[in-house]
């Protein structure tokens, strides 16, 4: 990717917004949102934080209570997820908007959580479990990040395939 300039530009039109905020871009220059979208998001919120819970709850019971497993299974199926969703939305506009924004925003907003992840990690290092809130740091991020990119990959050969 070539560096732009620094100095203004001729146009009156500002930059373009990178690809990652497309959709936040969007949303900026657009009206305010409707009511059938806000409903999309907040249904979509719903499901997505009933199968958190549920996700937890069989973590839990499967895995034990000596690591947030669950957070860490939500937080990278999520990711995966959510790259699969907004390639098949922006690559090739595979999935209509209404889609997007109810499983990108809504269902992967209410599963995946950045707010227990952190609280969980504050509580391993206020037990003293050290290693185990390093660890949890660590496999989040990169597992997270690595699945994201993967998921975006997996978007895209979807829609080479459809040619």
């Amino acid at each position: 990717m070539r560096a732009r300039a620094c100095t203004p530009s001729r146009s009156s039109r500002p930059p373009r917004a990178p690809r990652v905020w497309a959709a936040a871009s969007r949303f900026q220059r657009s009206a305010p949102p409707d009511v059938d979208r806000v409903v999309l998001v907040a249904v979509g919120g719903g499901v997505g934080s009933v199968l958190r819970y549920l996700t937890n709850g069989l973590a839990v019971r499967w895995l034990g209570l000596d690591f947030p497993y669950g957070t860490l299974i939500v937080n990278v199926v999520g990711s995966f997820l959510i790259g699969l969703v907004q390639a098949l939305a922006e690559e090739a506009a595979v999935l209509p908007e209404p889609a997007r924004l109810f499983l990108s925003v809504g269902v992967m907003g209410g599963f995946t959580t950045y707010s227990a992840f952190s609280f969980e990690t504050v509580r391993l290092v206020e037990l003293d479990a050290w290693g185990r809130a390093l660890a949890n740091v660590i496999v989040t991020t990169v597992v997270c990040i690595g699945v994201c990119l993967l998921g975006i990959a997996a978007g895209r050969f979807v829609v080479a395939l459809r040619g």
